[in-house]
Order: structure tokens, then sequence, then C-alpha cells
């Protein structure tokens, strides 16, 4: 499923207009994953899969940093980090929350820096890549190169852990608004958006981005020769029912035993497409010998 060009597009999905965006988003970002139900959840699965792929003492490049949610979280895991963002004004919302979370002694520095370009980083250079809240989403017809550097930076048998915007599981969570969208641009709006993920079909819309298949997503990841090792969706159950969940989230006995099953069924291959996002885990190969 490719994108036509974006000469052809009505969207802007260049890295300026995605910075200006995050530099407007501004603090709403620090509060994407806690302010409703099915963020808390997502967050506890991004949690979740990060523990199971980051080790202590590993120094970790983080892109896409944004105010330090995970930035928090790889410092509590024992990670050495990197922190990077396109937005000057998330990079110093990140200094701020990772202060104020006692935890900045882990940070190694911060820098601007875009998903397409990390030339400024060695081949190998760290042990893990952390690119959450879906870098890779914005390099539009660049992905694959996105993607090629995501494993450059890491060391032979290093992991690159990732999130991409999920198609199938958009239109799950964000149904009415599908619908008030077709309504309004028409249903070949729509049509193109579905066939192709790419959200700069859509005239005026303020925030562009690539949605992805899970198929789509391991071929983005082979295709620059490293192999998935473990993928996930954000949520399954949680997307809906929200009263229900509620009272689930009021009784803290219930609500851990939830998120443990909610967290399994992510992780099945079949619903890996069912959320917001989609995780996932790469490995780079071992270097090879030269002939």
């Amino acid at each position: 499923m490719r994108s036509t060009g974006p000469k052809d597009l009505p969207g802007d999905g260049s890295a300026e207009a995605v910075r200006q965006y995050y530099d407007r988003f501004a603090e709403q970002e620090e509060d994407r994953l806690t302010k409703d139900i099915p963020g808390r959840v997502s967050f506890d699965i991004h949690r979740r899969f990060l523990a199971r792929h980051i080790k202590p003492g590993w120094r970790v490049l983080e892109i896409g940093a944004g105010p330090g949610r995970f930035t928090v979280v790889l410092a509590g895991i024992g990670a050495q980090i990197v922190v990077t963002d396109l937005s000057p004004v998330q990079l110093t919302l990140n200094a701020e929350f990772v202060a104020a979370a006692g935890v900045d002694h882990a940070v190694e520095r911060r820098e601007v820096a875009d998903v397409r370009d990390l030339s400024a980083y060695p081949d190998g250079a760290f042990d893990a890549v952390v690119a959450y809240g879906g870098p890779l989403s914005y390099a539009f017809e660049q992905e694959q190169q996105a993607m090629a550097e995501l494993i450059r930076v890491v060391r032979p048998r290093g992991v690159v852990v990732a999130s991409v915007m999920s198609l199938w599981g958009t239109w799950r969570a964000r149904l009415p608004g599908v619908t008030d969208l077709e309504a309004k641009h028409g249903t070949a709006v729509g049509d193109q958006v579905l066939r192709t993920g790419d959200l700069r079909h859509v005239p005026g819309i303020e925030h562009v981005c690539r949605m992805y298949t899970w198929a789509e997503t391991v071929a983005l990841v082979t295709g620059s020769g490293a192999s998935v090792i473990d993928g996930s969706a954000s949520n399954w159950a949680s997307l809906h029912d929200l009263d229900f969940l509620a009272s689930l989230e009021a009784d803290p006995p219930r609500w851990r035993h939830f998120l443990d099953r909610e967290a399994t069924a992510c992780a099945a291959e079949g619903a890996r497409d069912g959320g917001t996002h989609i995780l996932f885990a790469a490995e780079r190969g071992p270097e090879r010998g030269r002939g």
C-alpha cells in the first residue's frame, strides 16, 4: 500500500510541518496517554513492551521522545538515553518533565533529530533505538530510508522498539469521526485513506500521518534487512465500553487483571491491527563477513 506523492495531495507531510504541529501541540502531548482510559491502557501496553526488550545498562537513542513519558520509563529500566525530537518545544518539555520525575541523570543529552536522517550518529552506536509515538508515520515516502536509519545506528543484534499509527485500529476507534469526515468530503476521500493509510488525502486536515497495517509494518522492517521479533497492538478491548472500563479501573485488583489480559490479547498476531498504534520490535542481524 503506497501513498501517491505529496505534490498530488492536499496535506503537507514535510518535516517542517510536523515540527510546527508538535511545537503548537506543546503540553497536550504530555496528556495524550493519561487523559482517558484508552490512552492509559495504551501507555501500559507500551511500557510493558519496552520492559520486554530494553535491558538495564543499555545505551538507547530515543527518537520522537516528546515530553518524556517513555524517557522516564527507560530511565526506570536503567537505560542511558540520548533524547531527540523534531520539535524544540517538545525537547524543552522533556527536560522539565524528566527533571520533575527525578531521573534526568539517565539522559546523556538532548538534541533535535529527524528520523529520516540520523547521520549525526555512527553505525552501531546504540544498544537499542526507541521510536514511540509514530515517528515513522511521518516519514511518508521516505519511510524505508527512516527504518534503515533506525537499524543502522544499533549494534549487531541490537533492537529497534517502535510504533506506527494503525490503519484498521484507528478506523475502528474513530468510526464516528470517519463517518463525519466522509459526510463532509465524500466517501471517495475515506476510500483513499483506507486504501493508502495516508491522511494527506483529507482536505484541510492539520494532523497528517501515514497509518499502517501489521503486514505493512513487517514489510517495512524486513525491507531494511532486519527481523521482526515481537509485535503488539496498543489496544484491543479498551477502545469502547468506556463506562464499564471506568468501573474496572476503580477496582485496582480487577483492573490489574484486565490489563494483564489486554496485554495478552494485544500481542496475539490476529489482534495486532486492532489498536490505535502498532508496536514492534526489530532485531539487527549480525555483521556479515567481507567476501
